[in-house]
């Protein structure tokens, strides 16, 4: 990809090295195996150039409708949620191959990665690119799953405050200091 940065590189415990390019600005991402990693297969996910970015977004939409997903040489569908007050609001489905896997948040920093209702690991990005997954014990991950783990990890970042946290910030601005 010609990318004016050097990728972030993930070092995965089943994987190997994986590269990770993300550039918010133009609404670019991709994912690839490295030399050690052969059987990862590139994922991009590209934002319709007409799409303004939302810098608090990694890939700066969260509009379905605006992305193009791409695993291999397949088209795959991406559907992030809105990203509202609710943690849940957060998660990001996806369908590959017949499967649906969903990136749902499961704490402030980190979210759980799930294939057709069962998990298979535990992401972590602060939306900077760089991504960290823990593989569930016992989990049958193949290439692919890490692969769009990884890529919808960067694009859209991990975790999300609950909503009771938000209601206290809140409340707490409107309190006089």
């Amino acid at each position: 990809m010609p990318y004016d940065t050097l990728p972030v590189h993930a070092e995965d415990e089943r994987f190997g090295a994986i590269g990770i390019w993300l550039d918010g600005r133009a609404g670019t991402l991709e994912v690839e195996g490295a030399w050690s990693s052969p059987g990862i297969p590139t994922v991009t996910l590209d934002r319709d150039p007409p799409t303004p970015a939302e810098s608090h977004i990694p890939i700066g939409t969260r509009d379905g409708s605006r992305l193009t997903l791409v695993v291999g040489d397949e088209t795959a569908r991406v559907r992030p949620g809105r990203g509202r007050l609710l943690r849940r609001s957060y998660a990001v489905a996806a369908v590959h191959r017949g499967s649906r896997y969903r990136l749902v948040p499961d704490s402030a920093a980190g979210s759980r990665l799930l294939k057709d209702g069962r998990t298979l690991g535990r992401f972590s990005s602060d939306g900077d690119g760089a991504v960290r997954a823990d593989w569930a014990e016992g989990a049958v991950v193949e290439a692919a799953d890490a692969a769009l783990g990884y890529a919808l990890a960067a694009a859209f970042g991990t975790g999300g405050r609950p909503w009771w946290a938000l209601v206290a910030d809140f409340a707490g601005g409107l309190v006089p200091g």
